[in-house]
């Protein structure tokens, strides 16, 4: 259903009288949506859940936001939201134009070191062979075919202690073939508060070990023609230079030194030291953050970037300490709790968010005030009707993806993505 913005992730529970079903709609298929369907269609059979999505296809980031080969700034040219890259080398249709620049520029600066900055770099630096058998974008595999990036930096404002990727992500990374890894080995001194951190966390301390297993058993420098991947610790970005060469169009990286201050393991928080150094690029990516949107109407804490909640239930008013609740409002995933955790966590945020609403539900909290039931599907489809909204069923996803099958198995692939709106569209409507 091509109707609201996945990323909104947020379900509104539409009550009724004890003598008619629970009506539930889910705002956004995503992994947060679709988990909480499964949810509350396990805790309440007799439910009534509809999802529906701006897009014509669902499942989020399961589609549009893990890699392909996982079945303060100025507008300058060269420079890329990561997220907006990830998008486009996986067909999502507002990105599909993007059109990267790879070939002005051998190095790429990627700023950030969570899982999202080390797929954009497996993407730059694997192989296209091993990408082709992938599902990824045909025009994206087509750009890369003829990149010339050959050097990405990942840069980070703390320490390979603090990493905030996952062994997974690293690992595969560093597993890339014919690929020189490159870190400071000063960068990977311990202090006693860092070895406190990484006694209590086993999954910081296997990300450690990857690293240095990385810098000891690898070549002192790179073979001509080598792929090159360089690990910056301890530098946050200040700003980024123009070229001289060509107007408005990115040369590089001022960053700040950094420092860690705190003594708790664990709290440990990077501070800038008034030092400076330039990293030469022709090409930047941004991937420190993400960040929600408030929707008109709803409830937002701006500072935090999540719709205030207590176990999900939405919170109407946070300027007291009484915590009232909208009834029937829930919210779950990113917009629930913040940009954290990985696709599985969403899991555990969709069963905490439809446990209060089954609380609700027992405790006759849910119940309509009238005698008759609210108007529920019926009702927001005559709504998007009398706005003119296109409505598509899952049966049109269920073409889209068929053709996408079809066309990926002419290559190989798992499936060839429709990536522009016209494709779907006209797909959908067949």
């Amino acid at each position: 259903m091509v109707i609201y913005r996945a990323s909104s992730w947020l379900s509104r529970a539409f009550s009724t009288v004890s003598s008619h079903p629970l009506r539930v709609c889910i705002v956004g298929s995503g992994p947060a949506g679709f988990y909480t369907a499964e949810k509350m269609l396990k805790a309440h059979q007799e439910a009534q859940v509809d999802i529906v999505d701006r897009l014509p296809t669902p499942f989020g980031l399961v589609r549009s936001g893990v890699a392909p080969d996982h079945p303060e700034t100025k507008d300058l040219a060269g420079i890329y939201s990561a997220r907006e890259f990830v998008w486009w080398y996986n067909g999502h249709p507002d990105c599909v134009g993007l059109n990267p620049d790879l070939k002005s520029t051998d190095t790429a600066v990627i700023l950030g070191q969570g899982n999202v900055a080390l797929d954009v770099a497996r993407i730059l630096l694997r192989p296209t062979a091993e990408l082709a058998t992938t599902d990824i974008a045909s025009h994206a595999l087509a750009a890369l075919k003829e990149s010339n990036i050959r050097k990405v930096y990942l840069v980070g404002r703390r320490g390979p202690v603090q990493a905030a990727c996952t062994t997974k992500e690293l690992r595969e990374l560093l597993g890339i073939r014919d690929l020189y890894v490159h870190i400071q080995k000063e960068d990977l001194h311990k202090t006693p508060v860092d070895e406190e951190e990484l006694k209590n966390n086993r999954i910081q301390r296997r990300i450690y070990e990857l690293l240095s297993k990385a810098v000891t058993t690898g070549p002192s420098h790179p073979s001509p023609g080598q792929r090159e991947l360089h690990f910056v610790f301890f530098r946050k970005p200040d700003r980024f230079l123009q070229s001289h060469e060509r107007i408005s169009h990115v040369a590089g990286v001022r960053l700040e030194k950094t420092s860690l201050h705190g003594v708790e393991p664990g709290k440990q928080i990077a501070v800038g030291t008034k030092q400076f150094e330039d990293l030469g690029c022709g090409m930047a990516l941004k991937s420190i953050g993400y960040k929600s949107k408030p929707v008109d109407g709803l409830p937002f804490d701006n500072q935090q970037g999540i719709v205030p909640n207590i176990k999900g239930r939405v919170l109407s008013d946070t300027s007291t300490d009484s915590q009232l609740v909208e009834e029937g409002l829930y919210v779950c995933g990113w917009l629930k709790r913040g940009p954290s955790g990985i696709i599985g966590t969403n899991l555990y945020c969709a069963e905490e968010t439809v446990a209060s609403i089954s609380e609700d539900v027992e405790q006759g909290l849910l119940k309509s005030t009238s005698r008759s039931p609210k108007p529920g599907r019926e009702g927001l489809l005559q709504l998007l009707d009398d706005r003119n909204v296109r409505v598509l069923p899952f049966t049109a996803w269920e073409k889209i993806d068929s053709e996408e099958r079809r066309r990926g198995s002419i290559n190989n692939k798992p499936r060839e993505k429709l990536a522009t709106w016209e494709e779907l569209l006209k797909v959908a409507g067949e």
